[in-house]
């Protein structure tokens, strides 16, 4: 198999958070992108659509993303594969390890990584995550707990941090 995608709009997808589009390369999902996505590639790097239900990775994908938006999964563990920098690789497996329903700050994952001076870098790499909501890069909040920027948008984040319980309807945002 090759690169391909396909763009998802299936209810319970686009009700909380508009259509996404995921893309796989072989076995293994590699994006996962909203329209208006800061950071979203050219689209020619998706490869040819195809239909989510005919995929395996992305089907994959598919259900797990719709059972964590109706409540039903705390967890993503379809197979993913992210291609970044070592230093973005340090950051997005910190992402991963941020419990369901919590939040961590980017100066928290700089020292984590060893020097709290690399709050913006991380800030760069959690940005450039390629793969929303699987690698939760929405569990990411300012130093004081204020919703920052999210490149899928702060609506979406705000959602997706409602959906865990980790914030209150009325938490302040920066941008």
């Amino acid at each position: 198999m090759s690169i391909r995608h396909a763009t998802v709009t299936a209810p319970q997808i686009s009700e909380h958070i508009g259509e996404i589009t995921i893309v796989a390369e072989d076995d293994a999902v590699v994006g996962i992108y909203y329209p208006g996505h800061w950071t979203k590639p050219d689209r020619s790097a998706f490869g040819p659509e195809v239909s989510h239900g005919s995929d395996p990775a992305i089907a994959a994908a598919v259900e797990q993303l719709h059972d964590y938006l109706d409540g039903g999964r705390d967890t993503l563990d379809f197979a993913m594969r992210a291609n970044g920098s070592d230093f973005e690789e340090r950051v997005w497996g910190i992402l991963r390890q941020i419990p369901y329903g919590e939040t961590l700050t980017y100066g928290g994952i700089a020292e984590q990584l060893g020097d709290r001076s690399l709050a913006r870098m991380v800030g760069q790499a959690v940005g450039h995550n390629p793969l929303s909501i699987a690698v939760p890069c929405h569990r990411v909040v300012g130093a004081d707990g204020s919703l920052t920027g999210y490149a899928g948008g702060l609506e979406r984040k705000r959602f997706l941090l409602g959906l865990e319980g980790a914030i209150e309807e009325d938490a302040p945002t920066l941008f």
